[in-house]
């Protein structure tokens, strides 16, 4: 046995369970932590501007890739609790992320020390395990439990609290001999399975719900291959956006009150028969459950016992994976089409690729200021299939899922349940960590951007380049638009006559200078012919100086996005595609 500080057999455990990438600020009480880190020099760094930051680009970093999980830093008390949102965003979402901050010593825990808070108890609930190491001997055995519990059942993000004191005392330790935990997942049984078979081919429109467990357990193959065979059409949500390509003859569009396509609500409309996998039934997706349950069965497979029925009753619910629930049922479909038994759904789904065909919203506007319709367009004109969209909230990631197109897995990254402003940014840089000399487009609303605008120099620091398109209303859109129901604006708009910057014409924050001050490149776009040749000089900005290049587009100050209550009455507050010109990337041409 090797006798050593507590932190080096940390870091050499983070090594061994694959968690090599690490976003933080460091200080007094997480110090000998870094030292670890500088001695041992297998973990990347990169330094934030802002700890709530450095847990969003961990966030990012886990979701880039499988297996991915991502570490973030920092240092006692407020490096804590500014690692609150960044746990809750994971956690929300079933994203493994470890955070591990510095602490009091252990005798100065209740003393209110400097700096010492309790973060293990407000951590808790955001978290699969939160825990104060009290005792040097422990470390070992809690990063292992982190570990597993990050990787077992719905993975989640973990907090480890080190007390300093902790962190310099020596311990024996084996990195040789040190083993991860077992990974442990629930199965499906054949027995659940053949059922769920069973009811899917007794029904006449059965669709399938693609949720973000899929994608989690990098199941994506799986869905695709199990979805042809059965010759049923996908409804991703939008976690699971990317599970199956947009342009699939079987991708039947996303449903909701928000963030779906029209065709996606009319195609779920007409069905009988619904079998979610991966997914929560989050209420932005189904609106009003009288409506979203009307007339049809359901069968939920979901990784947590707990969440079946959690939103309704199923059915029909079994605890699996995702990944294994999908193996099992390829087996059995293979079977069922080899002995000639499996029913023939081409005609729905030629009905429902009819209504993909037909059933579009108008992008091609040419109005100056710019309607933000436009904007995606251009982006679906710009960029290609390899293309990684990171967003989190507001009109803009709402209207972006709308109208942007997703070719495959982890290439639409969403803050999706938490929504949490200023995620953007962090998050964006966290996936070019994780997706390195790959294109990354990130999305915002002109409120989103500025809430952590800070960390654009993160990125011009370490060089790392992506494309942030800045839709700038001067508004907070989002808010405004619910607003409508109380007949008013209320601190809503973010105008000022910039003194500094006339040129804003009176959208205040001149976004332009900010992010040239952080270091990064940036464009305005005024006129929407010039957002091709903006987008163009972005990429050639971004590959030749490695830092991000923010593309702000000035819109409309006023635009209502189509969303509704409930989703059969989804509120379209601008006109209509009427021929293949006034929505010329839509997956399908528009069918007279």
């Amino acid at each position: 046995m090797t006798k050593m500080r507590t932190v080096d057999a940390a870091v050499a455990i983070l090594e061994k369970e694959g968690a090599t990438e690490a976003f933080g600020l460091p200080g007094a009480a997480i110090n000998p932590f870094y030292s670890a880190m500088r001695a041992h020099g297998g973990i990347r760094h990169t330094l934030a501007r802002h700890v709530e930051g450095a847990s969003h680009m961990a966030d990012g970093y886990s979701r880039a890739a499988d297996g991915n999980i991502g570490i973030c830093i920092g240092t006692s008390g407020p490096a804590g609790t500014d690692m609150i949102t960044g746990l809750y965003a994971a956690w929300a979402d079933s994203i493994p992320m470890l955070c591990i901050t510095g602490q009091a010593p252990v005798a100065k825990l209740h003393k209110e020390d400097f700096q010492a808070v309790d973060i293990e108890s407000i951590a808790k609930p955001v978290t699969k395990m939160a825990m104060t190491i009290l005792e040097p001997g422990q470390v070992p055995g809690a990063f292992q439990k982190a570990f597993q519990l990050m990787r077992s059942g719905r993975p989640g993000p973990v907090l480890l609290d080190l007390p300093i004191d902790v962190q310099m005392a020596e311990i024996e330790f084996d990195i040789d001999t040190y083993e991860p935990l077992p990974v442990e997942k629930p199965k499906a049984s054949r027995k659940q399975l053949e059922k769920a078979l069973d009811m899917l081919t007794a029904a006449k429109h059965p669709l399938i719900v693609a949720g973000g467990g899929i994608i989690n357990a990098g199941a994506s193959a799986q869905l695709v291959e199990l979805a042809e065979l059965l010759n049923v059409p996908v409804i991703p949500t939008l976690m699971g956006w990317g599970a199956i390509a947009d342009d699939h003859p079987l991708m039947a569009g996303m449903v909701g009150l928000q963030t779906s396509h029209r065709y996606g609500n009319e195609n779920y409309l007409q069905s009988d028969f619904v079998i979610g996998i991966g997914n929560r039934w989050a209420n932005r997706h189904t609106g009003g459950l009288e409506t979203y349950t009307a007339g049809r069965k359901f069968v939920h497979i979901d990784i947590e016992p707990t969440q079946i029925g959690r939103v309704f009753s199923p059915d029909f619910g079994i605890a699996s994976d995702a990944g294994a629930a999908l193996d099992g049922l390829l087996e059995l479909a293979r079977e069922r089409r080899d002995a000639g038994t499996l029913p023939d759904y081409s005609a729905w789904v030629a009905e429902c690729a009819g209504r993909k065909a037909t059933l579009h919203r108008k992008t091609h506007f040419d109005n100056i200021p710019i309607k933000p319709q436009r904007v995606y367009e251009e982006m679906n004109k710009s960029f290609g299939r390899d293309t990684t969209y990171v967003s989190t909230i507001g009109l803009s990631q709402i209207a972006g899922a709308q109208m942007l197109h997703v070719f495959g897995p982890r290439k639409w990254i969403n803050a999706g349940q938490a929504g949490p402003l200023g995620w953007t940014a962090p998050a964006a840089l966290g996936v070019v960590r994780g997706k390195p000399d790959e294109t990354v487009v990130a999305l915002s609303g002109d409120y989103d951007f500025q809430f952590m605008i800070e960390e654009l120099a993160v990125g011009a620091q370490f060089n790392l380049p992506y494309i942030h398109v800045v839709v700038n209303n001067s508004y907070l859109g989002l808010i405004r638009q619910s607003q409508r129901g109380f007949k008013m604006e209320q601190n809503v708009s973010l105008a000022f006559e910039n003194i500094n910057s006339p040129e804003t014409n009176g959208y205040g924050v001149d976004h332009i200078k900010v992010a040239e001050g952080l270091g990064c490149k940036a464009i305005r776009v005024q006129d929407p012919n010039d957002m091709g040749a903006a987008f163009d000089k972005a990429k050639a900005l971004a590959g030749e100086f490695q830092v991000p290049v923010v593309v702000e587009v000035i819109l409309e100050k006023i635009t209502n996005i189509s969303m509704g209550t409930e989703i059969n009455a989804i509120n379209e507050f601008e006109e209509l595609a009427e021929t293949a010109a006034d929505a010329p990337t839509a997956i399908l041409a528009l069918q007279p």
